[in-house]
């Protein structure tokens, strides 16, 4: 018997109280029939039978208007025939003698559910009625009829409460509350439910839960704050509960929650970082919209940078306000949860860093807001996971790091590379218009010098202004860069100057004059043919101002003031150094580094080859038409030194008047040995034009004397002390023009035995010339004898050596 037909056609509408009722007992009856045949039947519809959709069209119709159900209606037998087709069907096609129009629990739940909708007040949706618990028993009286048990109970009020509270706007939330501890209670049995249509109905209704659930719990932010944080308990707790009963019966479709302990902490997991990661997308996208609106007054601060600071204050909201309810199932909640701000937010930041190429204020902010962001996460990460199995290793490991610090160190190191190449190609361009011009300015430097300090100072400047963690650090590249700098400008300044060997003529060839020869009466420029001076280097000797000797003054202090201002860059280095808490007095000299040592020593080595080169270019290049060219040639007492020294001593006037006071000593002592140098040269390689009788010797020690005195000047030139120092070997080599050329030639015999030791026959060697200038050395007695003026002196040279007479 198909009950519900039965009911329809025995009851009419005399037999209830008013037509309203019969017309609910009537729709009440259809729908019966619907769920038992259509919507929940004993045996799988077949697609093709088209019976289903015919007596939904029926049923649906009589829901609008009340249906005539008389025993000889026409729509009472088609629905009669329709109804018992679908109830007679079985699975093998054949017609059996039993309908199955409300077998198996589908249904039943159905039937169940609307039994425990009674226990709502019909006045108030939201509200239970006072008598629940007596309605409660009454309705427990149908479980043996529809096969229910405690625990399908359970479900199923749970689901009731569960969808009042959905359906009603979830304005009830002790309807939740009810729902989630009678859901509690069946996930704790679960293992109890073992009937396979008792399973497949409860995944059915545990699916609803769970879906609506997780499309709020995998955006928890978007539903959930500190106000009502504690609905997302109960609704979390559902969630899980319906979870741990689906992997209980659903083993299949849960392979990677294996263990009970998995599935609420791999659930819980899965909704932090999904929430997690929408809460930071919406946070961007917001950022995003806010600065394309607000174009006229954009903030002067990069997005990615205000997005650091609201990360950190998302991590912090985080753990004020979820944590704390999903620690229950997941002990490291928070660090869950900054472990994906720190992805997400990282590559955001890799996606930055990949498209900038050099240190700008903005790709500056954004690093150190990354940093600090970084750091703040990480810590609390640590702090979250310290007392987790593996302390938060795992964890850490997770959150990749983002290396501000090399990042930023990269860009600084480019930084300083782009400023260096700027620097190196100010200095070549300007050193090419440099003139060393002795009146530029008051102190005599060059203009070119003082540019190359104040762009040196000015990145110095820039370097310490730049708001990164790292000066100390990186401090030692950029004193190389700019040390190879000023290094390369002070040998580009001293570069073509000269040298001692620049200036100073060639050694002539031994040789001798007999005392009879005749020597052409010197003129004034006119320079023997046998004299030979060495080329000079880059325009020193052809007219080109920027080596003449002011000039070179200029140089020289332009070096002097180089090296004076990088004792003033380092004590303000160490000063800027200081102010930078990572760094102690002890540990400065680490950081500096070798600080300008190859600019300090090309400045000493630079004031050291131009004093040496005016000198020499000084006393052979500048005066060498009254030294080299005149002195002592020919006639002794007719050549003497009065001319030089004239000329020398306004050369001295110019150098001190140009160089700085406080190398001009150091220079001046330069042309005094170069002076003193020049007279031993002409003494001892002043080539064939000099020769000297013994009566020459006191001239030689006058004219030595004044040009001493030119350098003493009174007491106001140098000290006498140091005037002797530098005129030891001159005064000791002297007194061999005092000998008598006998005693001379004794002692060379004797100095050349002692150094060479020859065999008694053998002839005696010619001694090498060192130029190492002593009264005791064997070449230079033999320049003094081949520079005698006599007889005895030419019969020895001929004799030994076959030097000619004459020439």
């Amino acid at each position: 018997m198909v009950l519900p037909l039965e009911l329809l056609q025995q009851f009419k509408t005399s037999d209830f109280p008013n037509p309203q009722e019969y017309e609910v007992w009537q729709r009440r009856n259809l729908k019966l029939l619907e769920a038992g045949l259509v919507l929940h039947p004993y045996l799988p519809l077949d697609e093709t039978d088209t019976r289903p959709r015919q007596l939904q069209h029926i049923i649906h119709g009589a829901l609008v208007k009340p249906m005539d159900t008389g025993k000889h209606s026409e729509s009472m037998q088609v629905l009669r025939n329709l109804a018992t087709s679908l109830a007679c069907r079985s699975f093998d096609g054949s017609s059996p003698d039993i309908c199955h129009w409300a077998d198996g629990t589908p249904l039943n739940i159905l039937l169940y559910q609307i039994l425990l909708e009674a226990c709502f007040d019909v006045n108030d949706q939201t509200s239970v009625i006072e008598e629940v618990d007596e309605v409660l028993e009454i309705i427990k009286k149908t479980w043996v009829i529809l096969d229910i048990d405690q625990i399908f109970h359970n479900i199923c009020f749970s689901w009731v409460l569960f969808h009042r509270y959905v359906s009603t706007s979830q304005v009830e939330n002790d309807l939740l509350f009810a729902a989630d501890n009678l859901l509690s209670e069946v996930a704790n049995d679960a293992k109890a439910v073992k009937h396979p249509s008792c399973s497949q109905t409860l995944s059915s209704l545990l699916d609803l839960i769970l879906g609506w659930a997780e499309k709020r719990l995998l955006a928890y932010h978007d539903s959930f704050y500190r106000d009502n944080v504690d609905i997302m308990q109960s609704l979390l707790s559902m969630g899980l509960s319906a979870t741990k009963i689906l992997v209980e019966h659903n083993p299949r479709n849960y392979q990677k929650k294996k263990k009970e302990v998995d599935v609420e902490f791999s659930s819980v997991d899965t909704y932090i970082r999904a929430s997690m990661l929408r809460a930071f997308s919406q946070e961007k996208e917001r950022l995003i919209s806010s600065r394309k609106s607000s174009k006229k007054q954009q903030s002067s601060l990069p997005i990615l940078s205000i997005l650091a600071q609201n990360v950190t204050d998302l991590a912090f909201n985080e753990k004020e306000i979820y944590s704390a309810v999903l620690k229950r199932w997941h002990p490291i909640a928070t660090g869950v949860a900054v472990a994906t701000l720190h992805a997400c937010y990282g590559s955001e930041l890799k996606k930055f860093v990949s498209g900038i190429s050099e240190l700008t204020p903005d790709a500056l902010q954004v690093l150190i807001a990354a940093d600090k962001l970084e750091k703040d996460l990480v810590q609390m990460a640590v702090a979250d996971a310290v007392d987790s199995e593996d302390g938060g290793k795992s964890l850490i490991k997770e959150m990749t790091p983002y290396e501000v610090e090399a990042v930023i160190a990269n860009l600084v190191k480019s930084w300083i590379r782009t400023r260096i190449d700027r620097l190196k190609e100010w200095v070549n361009r300007n050193l090419q218009q440099e003139v060393w011009n002795p009146h530029a300015n008051k102190e005599r430097f060059a203009p070119s010098g003082v540019e190359v300090l104040r762009s040196i100072d000015e990145t110095f400047e820039a370097f310490f202004l730049l708001p990164i963690p790292m000066h100390p650090a990186l401090l030692p590249e950029l004193m190389n860069g700019l040390d190879g700098c000023l290094q390369n400008y002070i040998l580009e300044a001293i570069s073509g100057c000269g040298s001692r060997s620049t200036f100073v003529p060639t050694m002539p060839a031994l040789t001798r004059c007999s005392a009879g020869s005749k020597f052409s009466v010197f003129r004034k420029k006119e320079r023997p043919p046998m004299v030979l001076l060495k080329k000079s280097h880059n325009g020193t000797t052809n007219g080109d101002d920027s080596f003449s000797i002011p000039q070179l003054c200029v140089r020289i202090n332009t070096l002097h003031c180089i090296r004076k201002e990088l004792d003033v860059l380092e004590k303000r280095t160490i000063s800027q150094l200081r102010d930078n808490i990572c760094v102690h007095d002890d540990n400065l000299v680490n950081v500096l580094g070798k600080g300008f040592e190859l600019s300090a020593a090309a400045c000493l080595e630079g004031i050291q080859q131009l004093s040496e080169a005016i000198a020499y270019k000084v006393i052979f290049h500048e005066l060498s038409h009254v030294f080299w060219d005149y002195l002592y040639v020919g006639d002794v007492s007719s050549s003497r030194i009065e001319p030089f020294l004239q000329e020398l001593e306004e050369n001295l006037e110019i150098i001190s008047a140009t160089v700085h006071d406080r190398v001009r000593t150091r220079v001046i002592t330069k042309v005094m040995k170069a002076s003193f140098d020049g007279f031993l040269f002409v003494l001892l390689a002043g080539g064939p034009s000099r020769s000297f009788l013994l009566a020459d010797a006191a001239i030689i020690d006058e004219d030595l004397k004044f040009l001493m005195d030119l350098f003493w000047s009174d007491g106001d030139g140098l000290p006498a002390d140091l005037i002797d120092k530098f005129s030891t070997t001159l005064k000791g080599i002297l007194p061999l023009f005092h000998t008598d050329t006998a005693i001379l030639i004794d002692q060379f015999e004797h100095a050349v035995q002692d150094n060479f030791a020859p065999s008694a026959k053998s002839r005696l060697p010619l001694p090498p010339t060192s130029g190492n200038w002593s009264p005791t050395e064997p070449s230079t007695i033999m320049r003094v004898l081949c520079y005698r003026n006599d007889k005895m002196a030419t019969k020895f040279l001929k004799k030994n050596y076959n030097f000619p007479k004459k020439l």
